[in-house]
């Protein structure tokens, strides 16, 4: 007789069970089709991402970095609720911020290509934007590259002092704004009129 699944026990499945089915549903090129995947919802896993994408399962770092990928592999945003899937069950994590970090980039001619912390790469073009939002108490920014399928990745702090570096100046509707260029698209940061030391 076939094992019935978590989904048919209605049982919420382990960290354990949802790696065995991700790694079963990898397929060697790429990743994962999860947006073709509509499995039932199990419910929530005490599965979470931190700010600065430590992930954590019960409480506890995962201190596997080949288990936290393959994780990263499923992760799925629904509406503004993120998941992760595989092809026979669906279950809710908890992301503090984005889900992935970009830890480094490198500009290659006129790209800026980033790298997260999983080991994505991805190049900010018009599919994949630079966006910045800026604390509405401190000023502080928060900048993110998106990398796939409405998941983001917050930039670093030490990367995003480096492309500052590389920052320019650009009209936008009749206001200059200052931002950065990647592959012939220009990502506003902050309006020119508003950098510190601007007479």
């Amino acid at each position: 007789m076939a094992k019935a699944t978590n989904a048919q026990k209605n049982v919420t499945p382990d960290a354990e069970g949802l790696a065995a089915a991700a790694q079963k549903a990898q397929s060697g090129k790429g990743l994962p089709p999860v947006h073709l995947w509509n499995p039932p919802h199990c419910g929530d896993i005490d599965m979470r991402i931190a700010r600065d994408g430590t992930w954590f399962y019960q409480g506890t770092p995962i201190g596997r970095p080949a288990l936290v990928k393959l994780f990263s592999t499923i992760l799925r945003r629904d509406d503004d609720d993120y998941v992760l899937v595989t092809p026979v069950e669906k279950v809710g994590i908890t992301v503090e911020d984005a889900p992935f970090v970009a830890v480094d980039f490198q500009r290659t001619g006129g790209d800026l290509v980033f790298e997260t912390n999983v080991g994505d790469r991805v190049t900010a073009d018009a599919a994949h934007p630079i966006r910045v939002t800026r604390d509405a108490e401190t000023g502080e920014p928060s900048p993110y590259v998106l990398v796939r399928d409405r998941l983001e990745a917050l930039i670093d702090r030490k990367s995003f002092y480096r492309l500052v570096e590389m920052g320019e100046n650009a009209p936008i509707d009749g206001i200059d704004w200052f931002g950065l260029r990647s592959a012939g698209e220009f990502f506003p940061i902050i309006p020119a009129a508003d950098l510190p030391d601007q007479d």
